[in-house]
């Protein structure tokens, strides 16, 4: 096969496309570890601010449930807004994004977990641990294609990622 400059171009421009489509991929799935990660420290605040009001207080399963879920989730919007998907997205737009999310999330969770503890007498830690899992794989989507949809990877801790990257590559 005879290879032109043009053709030898084309190759090279379609290995760089494939190298910077393999980086992206990675960067993403690392995108993913850190929200699990920044989930995992939100459900210890959780279950921590759970647990003392389960077990030292006369309150009910959902205000018990309700009180750590507002709690976890300042946590975690903090967190993951500036280290996970590095954004400069206006503040008060984004919590509103974030507070209409969990708008059907809180009582949809709040409902059902106090059905499924007061009247079939599940355990509370297992019906929290559900809510858990369900709150972070659904606010990953979320946050992911609506929240910060075109606006990741636009502060100051990523510009200094950016830096650091650029200066291995040279």
């Amino acid at each position: 096969m005879d290879r032109t400059k043009n053709g030898i171009m084309e190759d090279n421009k379609e290995q760089e496309i494939k190298e910077k489509d393999g980086k992206k991929d990675l960067k993403e799935y690392f995108r993913a570890v850190k929200f699990v990660l920044v989930s995992i420290s939100a459900g210890i605040v959780e279950i921590a601010v759970f647990t003392v009001l389960n077990e030292f207080s006369d309150m009910k399963y959902w205000p018990c449930y309700l009180i750590a879920l507002v709690a976890s989730v300042v946590w975690c919007f903090t967190i993951n807004r500036r280290y996970t998907f590095m954004s400069t997205k206006n503040v008060p737009r984004a919590m509103a994004m974030v507070f209409a999310f969990y708008l059907v999330f809180t009582p949809a969770t709040t409902i059902l977990g106090n059905f499924l503890v007061e009247t079939l007498h599940w355990n509370e830690y297992l019906v929290t641990g559900i809510n858990m899992a369900l709150n972070l794989s659904l606010e990953y989507l979320y946050d992911t294609f609506v929240v910060y949809r075109g606006e990741m990877d636009n502060n100051d801790v990523a510009a200094k990622a950016r830096e650091k990257e650029n200066i291995k590559e040279a």
